[in-house]
């Protein structure tokens, strides 16, 4: 088994392809050790200890160095523990854990129903637009809500942090919703 690399615009966030599916459907995002606890191979990564993020993607994994630490020390054992992982076919998470919902954020915004064509619209154009691009640098972004002409939206995986994520914000995602929606006039991230 290979396991490729490519860089992403985040030089702390490496993405890993194992060939392979590594999620059917959706992604997750671990910010901690502890939210990795849920996933054997999060928690295996996290335990190397140089390591501040692990995301899940359809068929690559990200993975965000802590601060001074040097991609070629890390990636060695990061790819071992990956071979180890998908060579024996073990699963991605534990049995009864809820590992593959994206956990509601304190900061989602209740949508209006009156909203609702304007919110379709939105979620629409970030799934097949935005989303495929942001999983091509190794992330991915979540609708987390509408209110009064602002998109809320959530950074995951390699833009989490990103030195270039507000201009892909401002530049890139805003200016695509303001072009086909023309009630949205501004995006923010939580």
């Amino acid at each position: 088994m290979l396991i490729e690399t490519e860089p992403t615009p985040n030089p702390a966030t490496l993405k890993f392809l194992p060939g392979r599916v590594v999620m059917e459907t959706g992604t997750r995002d671990f910010a901690t050790p502890e939210e990795a606890e849920v996933s054997p191979l999060a928690e295996a990564i996290f335990a190397l200890g140089d390591v501040t993020g692990v995301f899940f993607g359809r068929d690559f994994v990200s993975v965000t160095a802590a601060p001074g630490v040097e991609w070629p020390s890390l990636k060695p054992d990061v790819v071992a523990i990956l071979l180890d992982h998908f060579s024996a076919a073990m699963p991605l998470f534990r049995q009864g854990s809820a590992g593959f919902a994206v956990p509601p954020a304190e900061s989602d915004i209740v949508d209006n129903p009156e909203d609702a064509d304007i919110v379709a619209q939105i979620r629409e154009l970030i799934e097949t637009r935005v989303r495929p691009a942001v999983a091509n640098d190794g992330g991915d972004i979540v609708y987390r809500g509408f209110d009064k002409g602002k998109v809320y939206l959530q950074m995951q995986g390699a833009c989490s942090g990103c030195p270039s994520s507000s201009a892909t914000l401002k530049n890139g995602i805003e200016q695509l919703l303001k072009y086909y929606v023309p009630e949205v006039t501004e995006v923010r991230a939580v």
